[in-house]
């Protein structure tokens, strides 16, 4: 599993992978490659948010699924307990990403 310390790192080497030709002191630097993760990032959750669904063509779409209240049983006790609905974001993979597996 990959950690976000790790995709910061990924995202860093990606960045200046495709800076071949600039100088070292125009590389990029891991501050600026967390940035840009945070931006895509709050870019995503404000676009749930707002809308209910972000898709990014070939790399999935993130969406608002809605969970009915149900019975559950607290693990402790054996008791029945009533769940609320509630809300929570389901990501489904784009063809290009399956296709990556």
């Amino acid at each position: 599993m990959m950690n976000r310390s790790e995709l910061v790192n990924e995202v860093y080497g990606l960045l200046n992978d495709h800076a071949d030709n600039a100088s070292p002191e125009h590389k990029y630097t891991k501050v600026f490659a967390e940035k840009v993760l945070n931006v895509v990032l709050d870019a995503i959750t404000r676009g749930v948010k707002r809308d209910g669904t972000v898709q990014i063509v070939g790399f999935g779409t993130f969406f608002v699924a809605e969970r009915d209240p149900r019975v559950g049983v607290n693990p402790r006790t054996g008791d029945k307990i009533q769940i609320g609905a509630s809300k929570s974001v389901r990501f489904k993979a784009g063809t290009k990403l399956k296709e990556a597996l």
